[in-house]
């Protein structure tokens, strides 16, 4: 059969497209060969493919809840904020060009073609794709050059389901207006509501559903309710809404274990999924560099598209005095640009350098442009003899890949040919993002710390993200006419 599509736009930003998308994609994967699509998505969160390719991590999760291998195609166009309202444009998983807003604007014409045949790859695989828009659908002031919303709508005159999200309030309006705005080519293909994170009995919302069908048209699928996903966060938004929240449950039951774990909340922070499967193991605080650090059991620099904006704003703030007075006692860990910013210099393109926090024997050189990203590298390496918090699991491998800017050179690498660690083992660095993915590695992490606090650590049963996609869709088939959505696919 011909390719099926669903088009799901939101209210706003952070409706909760991503996560419907998610659940339809489990769903519908059970009996369809099926594939997630978003045309253009801003995030500094990427991943790499197999075939060493870069792409937001949000369509990658939505792959894996179909059971589909990521490529590209899913996300042909990646824009990666660098700051100065710069972004590295990724373009099917390669470095594009450095644009500002006004200038990628420029390429809009471009970017259509590129998508349109990217979808078309996508259905010579796949029986069904469910596509998602990005930010609120109704801006009006973007239409002429919106390839995400108005432009995948126009593209594929897929059935269209519109999210809006209730936690912030005002819901009924924001759907209403949404639909009174959009072109009325648009509109005429917005086939159901769904009105996400709902805390409370869905009965009182019942006149306010009546009114909006009966002003509309257009009928209420279904109220999702407010609840944690237990699968990892897809996007800077869901990132964010942790801030000083504690630990959040990704992979595993959330516990108390007696550890805590700091990440240092740099301004542009990226792969912020390196550290997010910890959650589950520790509490764990995100630590913006004007807060007191306190007495945490790790404390974790992650990458960073701002490197020496972010050097600079640790120094000035105290944050930078704070880490320094840790080492020696508290394990610190620096990942991607994290560890740079833990070394003795980085250097610039033109020569002039920047002294880094000095507690590894490492040092950057910058060869292109500050933030530029070198083609990202999936990495299989061995955990090298030495001393270190890693040392009793020396010689097994670990997986990963590296994006990041400058070449880092150390005395001493400590996993293959990458990364560097101090004298006393307590101070570890490396490029690897995905780096506590590996179980092993993980375990032996939290081990160590509950030892060091003279505390017992015990290991869980896993609950796999396979398990938390299949939560999320039992939830939403209980909350959501499931079956009406087969049918505006026209698959029933």
């Amino acid at each position: 059969m011909a390719s099926k599509h669903l088009l799901v736009l939101g209210t706003s930003s952070s409706a909760g497209k991503s996560s419907v998308v998610t659940a339809i994609c489990k769903i519908l994967s059970r009996n369809y060969k099926t594939a997630p699509f978003k045309a253009q998505n801003m995030s500094s969160n990427s991943w790499v493919t197999q075939d060493n390719k870069e792409m937001s991590f949000a369509q990658v999760i939505q792959a894996w809840a179909a059971s589909a291998e990521p490529i590209p195609e899913m996300n042909p166009v990646c824009l990666k904020p660098k700051g100065d309202s710069l972004s590295q444009v990724v373009v099917l998983g390669e470095h594009y060009a450095d644009r500002s807003a006004g200038n990628y604007y420029d390429s809009i014409s471009e970017m259509s073609k590129i998508l349109e045949k990217a979808l078309k790859t996508l259905e010579e695989q796949y029986d069904v794709i469910v596509m998602e828009g990005a930010g609120g659908a109704a801006e009006i002031n973007l239409y002429d050059r919106d390839i995400v919303n108005v432009g995948t709508a126009r593209l594929t005159q897929a059935p269209i389901l519109l999210v809006g999200d209730i936690e912030r309030g005002g819901v009924f309006a924001s759907l209403y207006g949404t639909v009174m705005l959009l072109p009325e080519d648009i509109k005429k293909n917005i086939k159901g509501f769904i009105i996400n994170k709902f805390r409370g009995d869905p009965k009182i919302l019942e006149p306010g559903l009546k009114e909006l069908e009966k002003l509309t048209g257009i009928p209420v699928l279904g109220v999702m309710p407010y609840f944690r996903l237990r699968i990892p966060s897809e996007d800077s938004m869901s990132f964010q809404e942790k801030e000083g929240s504690g630990s959040v449950p990704i992979e595993k039951k959330e516990r108390k274990t007696g550890l805590e774990i700091a990440i240092i909340q740099f301004s542009k922070i990226s792969h912020f999924n390196d550290f997010e499967i910890l959650e589950s193991e520790a509490s764990v605080r995100y630590v913006d560099v004007h807060e007191k650090l306190g007495t945490p059991d790790l404390i974790i620099l992650p990458g960073t598209t701002t490197p020496f904006k972010d050097l600079q704003d640790l120094r000035e703030s105290g944050m930078a005095q704070q880490i320094k007075a840790a080492a020696g006692t508290t394990p610190i860990i620096g990942i991607g640009e994290g560890y740079q910013i833990l070394g003795q210099k980085l250097t610039l393109p033109d020569g002039s350098a920047v002294n880094g926090l000095g507690l590894l024997d490492c040092e950057t050189v910058y060869t292109e442009s500050e933030g530029y990203s070198e083609k990202p590298v999936r990495i299989c390496s061995k955990i090298n003899e030495c001393k270190h918090i890693f040392s009793s699991i020396s010689g097994e491998e670990i997986f990963g890949f590296t994006s990041h800017g400058g070449s880092v050179k150390a005395q001493k690498p400590i996993f293959g040919t990458d990364g560097a660690c101090s004298k006393d083992g307590l101070v570890i660095g490396t490029s690897l993002h995905g780096l506590f993915a590996n179980p092993a590695l993980r375990i032996t992490l939290m081990k160590y710390l509950a030892a060091k606090k003279n505390i017992p650590y015990v290991e869980e049963e896993n609950f796999t993200v396979q398990d938390g996609f299949e939560e999320l869709a039992q939830v939403f088939e209980k909350n959501i006419d499931m079956e009406a959505i087969y049918k505006i696919m026209s698959l029933k």
